[in-house]
């Protein structure tokens, strides 16, 4: 892995043409996969995998997946046949791809994903869903010819240095992913972004099946009405917290559906919307030390890798929900990198109130916490900087007042580290 890193070029770079003629190398193993669902959007793409996934499970399949970025082991990108790899299969894939690779420029990301193509090709299962890295159109995984099912989560700003800063434009990127033959499921989106992907399903002719308009997803009485055409099914509440789930999960159930598999039934959707789990978003923490010191305060501990302002908006609403339960106050613990909107993020927060209390993490790019501090406070909220996540929660109990609600959020290197100071809260 270390030798990985070091690869030419060493940043993102959107491109197909490298992991084309590495693939090839390989024996095009991108061709002898199962049923690929492959998924894009901006946030809500690794919920909705999750979901997918225990649907599919829980209807009896064997699934591949893929997703990224890793939390805390690399390890957690590939799910083989519903187990994650191996680390001497990992190290023996790795291997090989990096033998036939010979030298050549390829990015980190582009030499594991081809990787994990490899890995897919030789290990038996039915369903691969795929996570797009960034983008789609030229994102790595894009290399899928024709998949089962294309899905579009939500779409919004984020990494703007690589595309741009038109909602329009980043849609169409995402539209990549898109393919003739293959239908469409898309969540509900802005007009403009709505727009520019319905003019690339209408370019390629195909078959959208959009939230809103042919299926749609809602809260009733607590657990989960997904409505596609005529037919309206009654589902448990989703496993994941916030009400952004409940979209992420109605969005599964129809990509699910729209595979026409029929060992995928109302049973299978139940058992996999309210049991699917994803770390790292709105979870309740547990196992570790940070949890232990909550528990011992009777506070609870939340962990959220949301860093754009889309996503800060759905963890406030979520923690809204937390302080009107009980009238306890929140306190959010924030490390973003240096490259996000902080303005964006904190600002989401507007109406909250909470206490912020910034934090570093180890990441060359991650935020100084004195400046997210000052970005909070311009934003009229209450902020002190912290040099590190386990000061931040510590301070946060040691503080005067009810027993706070208090929740880790931001970069999702920040949540990494934050499970991967026990072992016992390792994702598996």
């Amino acid at each position: 892995m270390e030798r990985l890193k070091a690869l030419h070029p060493k940043k993102i770079d959107l491109s197909l043409g490298r992991v084309e003629r590495l693939l090839e190398a390989l024996g095009r193993p991108q061709d002898r996969l199962p049923p690929v669902i492959h998924v894009a959007g901006t946030n809500g793409k690794g919920s909705t995998v999750a979901f997918i996934r225990a649907i599919a499970e829980a209807a009896g399949l064997k699934v591949h997946v893929y997703t990224s970025p890793h939390l805390v082991r690399f390890a957690e990108r590939i799910r083989l046949a519903g187990v994650l790899i191996g680390d001497a299969h990992l190290a023996d894939i790795l291997t090989r791809v990096e033998a036939a690779n010979a030298g050549q420029p390829i990015t980190f990301f582009e030499i594991t994903a081809a990787a994990a193509f490899l890995a897919f090709a030789e290990t038996p299962a039915d369903l691969l869903v795929l996570e797009v890295g960034l983008g789609g159109r030229f994102d790595a995984t894009n290399v899928i010819a024709k998949p089962a099912v294309s899905v579009i989560a939500p779409v919004d700003y984020d990494h703007a240095e690589f595309l741009g800063t038109d909602l329009a434009g980043i849609a169409r990127e995402k539209a990549g992913v898109l393919k003739v033959g293959a239908p469409g499921v898309v969540a509900r989106q802005r007009p403009e972004a709505l727009e520019a992907i319905e003019a690339e399903a209408a370019r390629l002719g195909v078959d959208l099946q959009e939230a809103g308009r042919d299926f749609d997803a809602w809260s009733e009485a607590g657990r989960l009405a997904v409505q596609i055409g005529d037919r309206l099914i009654d589902l448990p509440a989703p496993s994941l917290a916030g009400a952004h789930q409940f979209d992420n999960a109605g969005l599964a159930v129809a990509a699910a559906l729209a595979l026409g598999d029929v060992r995928i039934d109302e049973k299978a959707l139940a058992a996999g919307v309210s049991g699917a789990e994803w770390p790292g978003r709105m979870q309740r923490l547990t196992k570790g030390p940070l949890a232990a010191l909550a528990d011992q305060k009777g506070a609870d501990l939340w962990l959220d890798g949301g860093h754009n302002p889309h996503a800060a908006r759905a963890l406030a609403a979520t923690l809204e929900g937390l302080k009107a339960r009980d009238g306890r106050p929140v306190v959010l613990v924030a490390g973003l990198l240096s490259n996000k909107d902080a303005n964006g993020f904190f600002e989401a927060f507007a109406s909250l109130q909470p206490r912020i209390l910034t934090t570093g993490f180890e990441a060359d790019a991650a935020a100084d916490p004195a400046t997210l501090a000052d970005a909070a406070r311009a934003l009229g909220l209450k902020a002190d900087p912290c040099p590190d996540v386990s000061s931040a929660v510590a301070l946060a109990l040691s503080e005067d007042g009810p027993v706070p609600h208090i929740c880790i959020a931001g970069s999702l290197y920040l949540a990494g580290e934050v499970l991967a100071l026990s072992p016992d809260s390792f994702p598996s």
